[in-house]
Formats: structure tokens, C-alpha cells, sequence
């Protein structure tokens, strides 16, 4: 099946639709609030009512994997369907699963999330690097030949990751920086978004982490429920604000169930974001 490369795709859903991703993460907590059974009917209609309010209207809906797998076997069919409603609705499906080995198990990760014909593919999927950047190359090449696209973790959102991600190497280079920089050397200098982007939260502040060479999507968590608002990504990303893709999650969700209300909560936050990278 040949698409357009991943860039290209989210280039244009995203000046279609708004700079955002909201993410569909079923905590138990969430269908509680929904008034839905925390088994796998209700993340099933949890999951599949997110996607009928918010499909058609939303760059980017971003199912958490580790959710749909709590449940199962079972749990994993529903994240089919999912990603199959995604696929139905034109929004771009970017699949959190953190993914991240050697040789090949790495690849056959690869073959369950990006290749063709498997039930599970997405348009993109997030990767650990912390077994080094060329661990991921079997899911780097595999997304680059289908068209699809990966986000690399650089520095997350909790406050956890500081012990590894903001240490310094042999140069005195900061660990997530040589993954910024990696990921900006398979992208290259190429027309239009490369299809490795990086993972960097809206709650890090100033770290000197420079993304102006990455020439990638920069998936940005954090925002509304872990604190962040639209304004920190000014300060966070700067001038690459640009490549920025906020991700909401449990601010747009809360919402619900009415879909008025889920749209109307997407719809604010979409606003919210553009007003403060315009102003920024």
C-alpha cells in the first residue's frame, strides 16, 4: 500500500483540523465519571464514543496502549477497532505504546505497529531509546518504507526521567539532547516534516534542549490534568513552537460523555493552544 510519508499527513491534518492531539486513555476513573463499568464493555464504549465525537474533527487521537491491555486479549481487540474507527474518521492514530529492544524483538514490534496489514497498525507509535537510539532502527526504517512515523522519548513530562534524560555525556552534551539530535539526523534536511519525531513535555521548562534542527513533529504531554498550560510551550520550545503538537488528555475527556461537550472541550483547547503559539 503505498501513502503519502507520515510528515506530509500530519502537515495537513493538522492545518485542516488545529495544531492538537487529544489522547484516549480509559482510566478506570474516567468510565467511572462516564457512568461506565470498569471492564472491557465500558472501555469499549468509552473508547469508541471518543472517536465517533472527536474523529472527524481532531488532528490527532492518541490511544494508550497500556489501557486496552490491562483487559487482555479482549482489551486488545477493542484497541483494534479503535484504530480502525481512527483510520474511518481521517484523524491521524498515534498509538502510545513506548515500545523499545534490541535486534529482533525490536523488529517484530516494528512488524505489529507499522507494517501493513497488521491489525495493530498505526500512523505512529512512541519508542524508548534508553537501549540506545540504533536500538530502534528496525521501527525507524519500517515506518519510514509505510508511510508512517515514530515519536522518540526525549524528555517526558514526569518528573522521573530528569535522573536519566538531563544527564550529561562524555562532551558534556545532555542526554535527551543527543536523542533530539539523532532523531534530527535520520530526518535530515528533506522537505516538509521527517517522519522521526521526538516526545518532550509542556511541564519541562528552559532545559537549553535546542529542537530548531529536528525538522520533525515534537509531541508535547503534559497539558491541562499535569499542570501545563498553552503559554508554556512558548517557553518550553521557542522559536521550533512550530513543530510543536500538543496533547491533551484528561482535560478534553473530563468532559464527557455528551458529545457537544467532548467536542466543545477539544475545541477550546485547539483555541487555547494557537492563541498562545500566535501571541508567543
Amino acid at each position: 500500500m503505498t501513502r503519502q510519508p507520515y510528515g506530509d499527513r500530519l502537515s495537513a491534518s493538522i492545518a485542516a483540523r488545529g495544531q492538537l492531539c487529544v489522547g484516549i486513555d480509559p482510566h478506570p476513573a474516567i468510565l467511572q465519571a462516564w457512568g461506565l463499568s470498569p471492564d472491557v464493555n465500558g472501555l469499549e464504549r468509552f473508547s469508541r464514543a471518543v472517536v465517533e465525537a472527536l474523529g472527524d474533527r481532531v488532528a490527532v487521537l492518541k490511544p494508550q496502549s497500556a489501557f486496552f491491555e490491562a483487559y487482555g486479549s479482549a482489551g486488545i481487540a477493542v484497541l483494534e477497532r479503535v484504530l480502525a474507527d481512527v483510520s474511518a474518521a481521517g484523524a491521524i492514530a498515534l498509538l502510545d505504546v513506548k515500545r523499545g529492544d534490541i535486534g529482533s524483538t525490536m523488529a517484530a514490534y516494528a512488524q505489529a505497529y507499522l507494517s501493513d496489514g497488521s491489525p495493530l497498525a498505526a500512523d505512529a507509535i512512541t519508542l524508548s531509546p534508553y537501549l540506545g537510539f540504533g536500538s530502534l532502527s528496525a521501527a525507524i526504517e519500517l515506518a519510514g518504507k509505510t508511510g508512517r512515523g515514530v515519536y522518540v522519548l526525549a524528555l517526558t513530562s514526569n518528573s522521573e526521567g530528569r535522573q536519566i534524560q538531563h544527564a550529561r555525556t562524555a562532551d558534556h552534551t545532555m542526554v535527551a539532547q543527543t536523542i533530539i539530535d539523532s532523531a534530527a539526523a535520520v530526518n535530515g534536511d528533506s522537505r516538509g516534516l521527517g517522519h522521526v519525531g521526538v516526545v518532550a513535555g509542556a511541564t519541562i521548562g528552559q532545559t537549553g534542549a535546542d529542537f530548531t534542527g529536528l525538522n520533525g513533529s515534537i509531541l508535547a504531554p503534559g497539558l491541562g490534568a499535569q499542570g501545563a498550560v498553552p503559554e508554556d510551550l512558548v517557553q518550553v520550545f521557542g522559536s521550533a513552537r512550530a513543530l510543536v503538537l500538543p496533547s491533551f488528555s484528561r482535560e478534553v475527556l473530563s468532559a464527557g460523555p455528551a458529545v457537544g461537550d467532548l467536542r466543545a472541550a477539544a475545541q477550546r483547547a485547539v483555541g487555547g493552544v494557537e492563541a498562545a503559539l500566535v501571541l508567543g
